[in-house]
């Protein structure tokens, strides 16, 4: 029968045998063994580094998100900046708590027919103004007035829906301006488009001046 080959060896092996045998017989043979060892995981960690560099520098940075669906961004042209995010090289800084508040608002929910809310949310078409304006508005006249026609402010005098200082400035828009929640509103966002061109520009200089 012929003879079954129990080894393949590599060409580097039987280029590398008569050093081998050499070494063996001087007795030196182990430290030769050691030095290819050391070397082979010298050069397989190095390989690792390097991988990791080229795939994926940043493997180690973590990024935070929001759902884009569920907020509105209401940094405008014009409005006065709400908080200031750094950005630097390989991550973000992470803004929480009262300064992400700021950042975003919560998309509002489409208000039902008979409630006051609904009142504003019809007139926001005609100045030009979507959901997303609406969602600042509503964070505005929530933290003004909860949308309260009777809301009276006894340490500045401002007064109703949209907190006018003073009240009286609302009869420019109809003179049942202390009961009518309709004619507040209609002066609170003519005010509001005059001033600042936007509810969510007004939102955002509040959320700095705690007045608008």
């Amino acid at each position: 029968m012929g003879r079954h080959e129990a080894e393949r060896q590599t060409v580097s092996s039987r280029a590398f045998a008569p050093v081998k045998t050499l070494l063996r017989v001087t007795g030196v043979s182990g430290l030769f063994e050691r030095l290819q060892s050391r070397r082979a995981w010298g050069w397989a960690l190095s390989a690792s580094l390097v991988l990791v560099t080229v795939v994926d520098p940043y493997s180690g940075t973590l990024t935070a998100y929001a759902n884009e669906s569920d907020y509105v961004n209401y940094f405008e042209v014009g409005a006065e900046p709400a908080v200031s995010v750094e950005l630097a090289r390989g991550g973000y800084e992470v803004v929480t708590g009262h300064a992400a508040s700021k950042v975003f608002v919560e998309l509002a929910a489409i208000p039902g027919r008979d409630t006051v809310q609904s009142i504003a949310y019809r007139k926001m078409s005609s100045f030009g103004w979507g959901r997303d304006q609406y969602s600042c508005l509503v964070k505005l006249w929530d933290r003004e007035s909860n949308w309260r026609i009777n809301a009276y402010n006894s340490s500045s005098g401002a007064y109703g829906i949209p907190q006018a200082l003073p009240g009286n400035k609302m009869a420019t828009a109809g003179p049942d301006w202390l009961t009518n929640p309709e004619t507040q509103i209609n002066w609170g966002l003519n005010y509001i488009n005059g001033r600042y061109g936007s509810p969510c520009s007004a939102l955002s200089h509040s959320d700095n001046h705690n007045w608008y």
